[in-house]
């Protein structure tokens, strides 16, 4: 059933955080630190830029590489949400008619900046992607908390996420049923919609009150804890100390000029 699937692969990439690699065993404030750096470097570029863009490349690639992350899971993700960042730039061809000059080439600078959006959202949304697939969610959370945020507001974070799947399970319950007691397109016209809404409603609330009366019963006080222990170390602190360079040297020299006359030379 496509809801089936559809609720599976949203729990897949909760699923790779588990997994044991050098990046899964890094402290979750470094990543978290080293993608917060990584997506401010990307959006301190002018927006013509797009050459200077290319080099921040290595750090997705470096994140799918080492912590063993499928990357055809992770271009569908961004493949989805892509239609955002059309909207944001489709514009752009029609409302801004200079000209800029690339490789001794006149082009039209909307089709530059339109270009230069897609790949900083493409590169933002894939690191993002790959924090969640190596750190999860709740550990990422946690490491806010460590950093300093309010433990009600990681809370309201970690209740958000986790009763995404609560409500997913109880839509998958109901579309269920429907299916079961339909045939062919009867049950899919809007009266139907509506009586599937309200009773999604219903369930949902009655669901948050059990929960809720469950995390009492266990001694719940308002603070979230954490299994997985995590430790700030030498690895971690020389993981950002090369996240700090490498990022210093792609946002401030042109990298992808040296790379390709290096090039040149060798070949």
């Amino acid at each position: 059933m496509p809801f089936d699937n559809e609720y599976f692969d949203l729990g897949r990439l909760d699923a790779l955080s588990y997994r044991d690699t050098f990046v899964h065993r890094l402290d979750p404030r470094t990543k978290l630190i080293s993608v917060l750096a990584f997506i401010i470097a990307l959006i301190s570029f002018p927006k013509y830029e797009i050459s200077g863009l290319l080099p921040f490349f290595i750090l997705p690639v470096l994140f799918l590489t080492l912590g063993d992350i499928p990357f055809t899971f992770i271009f569908k993700k961004v493949l989805v949400v892509a239609p955002f960042a059309l909207l944001i730039g489709i514009f752009n061809p029609l409302l801004d008619a200079n000209q800029v000059s690339i490789a001794g080439f006149r082009v039209s600078a909307g089709w530059v900046s339109l270009l230069s959006i897609l790949i900083r959202f493409v590169l933002s949304i894939s690191s993002a992607l790959l924090l969640i697939a190596t750190t999860s969610f709740p550990g990422i959370c946690m490491a806010l908390q460590r950093l300093g945020l309010p433990a009600i507001f990681t809370s309201q974070l970690l209740f958000l996420y986790r009763y995404i799947f609560v409500l997913t399970e109880e839509a998958m319950r109901v579309v269920r049923a429907r299916e079961m007691r339909s045939f062919g397109k009867q049950g899919k016209d809007i009266r139907s919609f509506s009586s599937i809404v309200g009773s999604l409603l219903a369930r949902t609330i009655e669901r948050a009150e059990k929960i809720y009366q469950a995390m009492l019963s266990r001694g719940f006080t308002g603070s979230m804890h954490s299994v997985r222990e995590a430790s700030f170390g030498r690895t971690d602190a020389l993981f950002l100390a090369a996240t700090a360079v490498f990022l210093y040297l792609f946002r401030m020299h042109d990298m992808t000029g040296i790379i390709e006359s290096l090039a040149l030379r060798a070949f």
